[in-house]
């Protein structure tokens, strides 16, 4: 019986303007590391058979990251495209799997339950995301930036990373987005969504599976860590 394959594509190709100064905000530094190792060790001790790196700095990411780190099962680095959905059909196209979990490198508390969880939704579902349900009641505006409808709180999720498919699947959806390059897909339960029928899972992820946007980011990250560090030396 064939084994399963199971693939992490790990997304690096963000400009991070948001951040400001000239690094881009997946090596800067969180503790003493960049932020990009953090998620890329997490897969590296998870169950993935190898994970995919999607960057354009493959140099320093071979030197600093992955052989600094003994990460080998970065077995594959491609290069990203304009738009994100463009960065993760240059990871689809590079990947032979069965299924395979999406991750942004700038989401550096993602675990392995999560992992484990994600995997075993998309082994039921075909589709499934991290998130969880937002905590802060949600407008939606106008084009004047008037409040023109509040949804149900108890409805509305702030959707995460790691997002987990069969790979066919993703694969023919991304297929589709190339060809017909709708507006607004920004991310990839979006791609299935458009082009597939099939329901996409959620599950709970963690609130601290934050994604590293902005300095104020930065910081918050840096006592999730510190945090972090402290309980597992306890």
């Amino acid at each position: 019986m064939k084994k399963e394959k199971v693939t992490a594509i790990v997304l690096a190709g963000g400009s991070g303007k948001r951040m400001g100064g000239t690094c881009k905000k997946q090596y800067l530094l969180l503790g003493e590391k960049p932020i990009l190792y953090y998620s890329l060790k997490t897969f590296q001790e998870s169950c993935v058979d190898e994970i995919i790196l999607v960057t354009n700095e493959p140099e320093y990411c071979t030197r600093e990251i992955i052989q600094k780190y003994d990460l080998d099962k970065v077995t594959k680095i491609v290069p990203g495209g304009a738009e994100r959905y463009h960065s993760v059909y240059a990871g689809l196209q590079a990947a032979d799997c069965d299924y395979v979990l999406i991750h942004d490198g700038a989401r550096p508390f993602v675990t392995e339950a999560m992992i484990d969880d994600s995997l075993a939704a998309a082994r039921k579902y075909q589709a499934c995301i991290v998130g969880m349900p937002v905590k802060d009641t949600i407008k939606i505006a106008d084009e004047k930036e008037f409040a023109a409808h509040t949804p149900k709180r108890d409805k509305v999720w702030q959707i995460q990373t790691p997002q987990t498919f069969f790979y066919p699947l993703i694969w023919e959806a991304y297929q589709k987005i190339l060809k017909e390059e709708p507006m607004g897909i920004t991310d990839d339960a979006m791609a299935v969504e458009y082009s597939n029928s099939i329901g996409v899972k959620l599950i709970r992820g963690n609130y601290r599976n934050i994604k590293i946007t902005t300095p104020e980011d930065l910081e918050i990250a840096e006592l999730f860590l510190k945090k972090q560090l402290t309980s597992n030396h306890k």
